[in-house]
């Protein structure tokens, strides 16, 4: 009961204050540790076993650091302890934020802004923002919205679920160095090129529990679930991403559009093939996504609850893994 009250809090607080600016939040440390150690691992080691290590040490301390914060804080008292635990779950979770993100670049198509939705979708994607046009911003937005979806929400949760906040936070680690390094740039594509690998393991499970949770959240919204069901099933194989293609695909076919297609990537155009056989997407299309996004996820919190609710104590999650 205690484990699934502090996932609630958690989520509800993000839901309330997503990731405000001014907040010390702990990927902002993990950032700079990054940064810091990118230099001196290239001096000491060749470029891909530098990532390697460069990622057991980040992946190693937010793991690390996270139990050692947690007996700290229940070794004061349960309450600090429990505050503690809800914070750092907390952070780990990105579903305000990306509803928020979304919203402005839906809000700046809606009044004609282009330029500055270009530059709202910039802080979104990796693509090429300058010169897309409305639908190709739209569509951007709504690609990101269906992947994010299991990077920023279903997955920190999987494995809260599955091992408590340090799992939670550790990956946290794997997708901020994702995020950070994991490009196929000249400069990344050895230094990163572990991290990207690590990211798409740790993805892999949860990017396929979206997949199916999308069509059940489109028939709970009155959506089209038989077509995101249908769109999953046939085109989630068409990103090059292992994962990405699966909420994407089923994102398309529960709102009844045609993503992917032909999209620019550091000043090089890549031919990508198109994801389901819907209409273009258009601003209109955002609102959608975001509620299918939140849809998604509340069902995966639902769902994962209940499993507390009924494992916990039996199971070693959440705080009892690491508060015996």
């Amino acid at each position: 009961m205690e484990g699934a009250l502090l996932f609630l809090f958690a989520v509800g607080l993000d839901l309330v204050l997503g990731d405000p600016r001014w907040f010390p939040h702990p990927v902002k440390g993990m950032g700079w540790l990054i940064r810091v150690l990118e230099g001196i691992l290239r001096k000491v080691f060749s470029p891909f076993w530098g990532g390697v290590v460069l990622w057991v040490i980040v992946v190693g301390l937010s793991f690390g650091v996270s139990i050692l914060v947690l007996e700290l804080a229940y070794g004061l008292s349960v309450w600090v302890g429990r505050a503690v635990e809800v914070f750092l779950l907390w952070t780990t979770i990105s579903l305000k934020d990306l509803k928020d993100h979304a919203r402005r670049v839906f809000l700046a198509l809606k009044s004609g802004d282009l330029e500055g939705s270009r530059k709202r979708l910039s802080l979104m994607v990796s693509r090429d923002t300058q010169d897309l046009s409305e639908e190709d911003i739209a569509r951007g937005v709504i690609e990101s919205v269906a992947e994010n979806t299991t990077d920023g929400i279903v997955s920190p949760l999987f494995y809260a679920f599955l091992g408590g906040t340090p799992l939670a936070m550790a990956f946290k680690a794997v997708n901020t160095l994702d995020s950070m390094v994991g490009y196929k740039s000249s400069q990344y594509i050895l230094f990163g090129r572990f991290s990207a690998l690590m990211d798409d393991l740790f993805n892999f499970i949860p990017a396929r529990i979206t997949g199916l949770l999308v069509p059940l959240a489109a028939l709970l919204l009155k959506m089209d679930a038989k077509n995101a069901l249908f769109t999953m099933i046939r085109d989630h194989r068409k990103t090059k991403s292992p994962n990405s293609g699966y909420p994407e695909s089923a994102f398309a076919g529960a709102l009844d559009l045609k993503l992917g297609g032909p999209t620019r990537y550091m000043g090089q155009l890549q031919n990508l093939p198109f994801i389901g056989e819907g209409k273009t997407p258009t601003f209109e299309d955002i609102p959608k996504a975001i509620k299918l996004c939140y849809g998604t996820s509340l069902l995966f919190l639902t769902i994962g609850t209940l499993f507390l609710l009924l494992f916990c104590p039996a199971y070693p999650c959440l705080l009892k893994a690491w508060h015996l």
